[in-house]
C-alpha cells in the first residue's frame, strides 16, 4: 500500500515536467549585438563577444583581449481569466489570485581571446544560454499545474578559431555546460485503498536536479570583400540526464526519493550577412534556427521503480529573422537599430502555464562608445512585445488526469538592458 501511495503522489508531479520543453533560450549574450536585435551576429565580429554565435569571427582580433558584461531581464507576465478544475472533479472549480509570474534577473557574460599567430586564435567565454524563472502564488488556480520553474545553464566554452587564407575562417569549441532545474506545484492525495482522491486534503511536491553534459560550437566566416562578409554559426544540442530528488512537504508516507529525467538543450544554427555601405552605415541581417523538436518526451526514472513517468512535449523548432543598421557618428560614436521576429517553440493545444510563450517581435537599439584604444563600452536595450498567449488544458492529454483542466489568458512583454565592456591588452 505505500507503495501505491508513493507511486500515485509520484506520478501527479511528473506529468507537470513539462515546462523544460518550453522556448527558454537566451539570445542576450552580447550588448553590441544586442543594440542590432542580434541581425548580422554570426558574421559582424565586431568585438569578441560576437564569438558566441560564431567562433570562426576570433581571427578578426588580434592581441590578447577580454569582454565582460550582463544583461538585465525584466518580463512581466500575468494570468488571466483563469479558470481550472480539480483533478478528477470536472465540475469544480478552482479559484486564486495570480500576480505577476515572472521577475527581473540578471545574466552575466564573460569572453578572452588571444592570437597565437596570423593563422590561430584561441579564445574562450562563460555564458548563461538556458535560463527562465516563473512563479506563482500557492493558492492560484492553476496550481497543480505548476507553481514554479526554474532552469538555470552555465556553459563555459573553449574555442580555437584558424584562418587558412585570408577570406576564410574557420572556428570550434566545446560547450561545457551546467544545467540545474527545479519544479514545484500542488497535488492531490488518492487514497490507496480506492484510487479515489481524498476530498480537501492538498499537498506540494517539488523536483529538483542537476547535471553536467558537454557538446560543441562550430563556425566559418567568410570576408567577401572589406566591406562585406558572411558567416554560419552551429551550436550542438547537449543531452542531459539530471539526477535529484522529488520531496513532498506534508505527506506521512515514505513518497520522498530520488529521481533521474533525460533533458537535451536544442541545437541552433544561425548564417548572418553584414556590409558596410560607407564609411558611415552598415547593414546587416540574420536567420536563426532552434532546434526544440529534438525535445519530444520528458522521461522520468524513479530510484527503484524504473520508469516513472513518460510526457509527451510536442514542441517545435523555431525561426528568428533579424535585420539591423549601424551609424558611425565618429570615431568614438557608433549608434545601432535592429528589428525581429522570434517564433515560440509551443502551440496553443500545449502551451503551459510554466513557460506560457508565444510569438514575439523585437525592437532594439544600442549605443557603442569607444574611450580610447584599449577600452570600449556598450549599451543595449531591446523592447520585446509578445501575441497574447492561452493556455487551454482540457483533461485529455496524458496525465492530465492527475492535474484537472485549466484555461487561461496571459500578457506578456519583457525589457531588456546589456551593458558590455572591451578591454585590449
Amino acid at each position: 500500500m505505500k507503495k501505491l501511495m508513493t507511486l500515485t503522489a509520484l506520478g501527479t508531479l511528473l506529468v507537470y515536467s513539462d515546462a523544460l520543453a518550453s522556448g527558454f533560450n537566451l539570445k542576450e549574450q552580447s550588448a553590441a549585438a544586442m543594440g542590432n536585435a542580434f541581425a548580422g551576429a554570426t558574421a559582424g565580429a565586431e568585438d569578441i563577444s560576437y564569438s558566441f554565435f560564431n567562433p570562426a569571427g576570433l581571427t578578426r582580433h588580434g592581441g590578447t583581449k577580454v569582454s565582460f558584461g550582463g544583461t538585465w531581464i525584466a518580463p512581466r507576465s500575468k494570468a488571466k481569466r483563469a479558470i481550472a478544475h480539480i483533478p478528477g472533479e470536472p465540475g469544480e472549480e478552482i479559484s486564486g489570485y495570480t500576480g505577476d509570474i515572472v521577475h527581473a534577473a540578471v545574466a552575466p557574460n564573460f569572453y578572452a581571446s588571444h592570437q597565437i599567430n596570423s593563422k590561430w586564435t584561441a579564445g574562450v567565454s562563460l555564458n548563461v544560454p538556458y535560463g527562465m524563472v516563473t512563479k506563482y502564488n500557492d493558492d492560484w488556480a492553476g496550481r497543480f499545474h505548476g507553481t514554479l520553474s526554474k532552469v538555470t545553464t552555465v556553459t563555459l566554452t573553449p574555442m580555437l578559431a584558424y584562418r587558412p587564407y585570408c577570406k576564410l575562417s574557420l572556428g570550434a569549441g566545446l560547450q561545457l555546460q551546467y544545467i540545474k532545474a527545479r519544479l514545484r506545484n500542488s497535488t492531490l492525495v488518492k487514497d490507496p485503498a480506492t484510487g479515489g482522491i481524498i476530498r480537501g486534503v492538498e499537498d506540494r511536491a517539488s523536483l529538483e536536479g542537476d547535471t553536467f553534459d558537454i557538446g560543441y560550437t562550430l563556425g566559418a566566416l567568410y570576408e567577401y570583400s572589406d566591406q562585406t562578409r558572411f558567416g554560419i554559426g552551429y551550436r550542438s544540442q547537449v543531452k542531459h540526464k539530471l539526477k535529484g530528488d522529488i520531496k513532498f512537504e506534508g505527506l506521512m508516507l515514505p513518497a520522498n526519493q530520488d529521481i533521474s529525467a533525460r533533458i537535451t538543450t536544442p541545437a541552433n544554427l544561425t548564417i548572418g550577412a553584414y556590409h558596410d555601405i560607407n564609411d558611415k552605415w552598415s547593414v546587416m541581417a540574420e536567420f536563426g534556427r532552434t532546434y526544440w523538436s529534438s525535445f519530444d518526451t520528458l522521461d522520468i526514472y524513479g530510484e527503484n521503480n524504473g520508469k516513472m513517468s513518460t510526457t509527451e512535449e510536442r514542441w517545435k523548432d523555431t525561426t528568428f529573422y533579424a535585420i539591423g543598421a549601424s551609424y558611425q557618428y565618429n570615431d568614438q560614436w557608433k549608434f545601432r537599430v535592429g528589428f525581429a521576429v522570434d517564433q515560440s517553440a509551443v502551440g496553443q493545444e500545449y502551451r503551459t502555464p510554466r513557460i506560457p510563450d508565444s510569438d514575439r517581435l523585437w525592437y532594439s537599439s544600442g549605443i557603442e562608445y569607444k574611450y580610447n584604444d584599449d577600452w570600449t563600452f556598450n549599451l543595449g536595450y531591446t523592447y520585446i512585445r509578445a501575441d497574447k498567449g492561452k493556455v487551454k488544458l482540457l483533461g485529455y492529454h496524458d496525465g492530465d488526469n492527475a492535474r484537472g483542466s485549466l484555461q487561461a489568458d496571459y500578457e506578456n512583454d519583457i525589457h531588456i538592458l546589456g551593458f558590455g565592456a572591451s578591454y585590449n591588452f
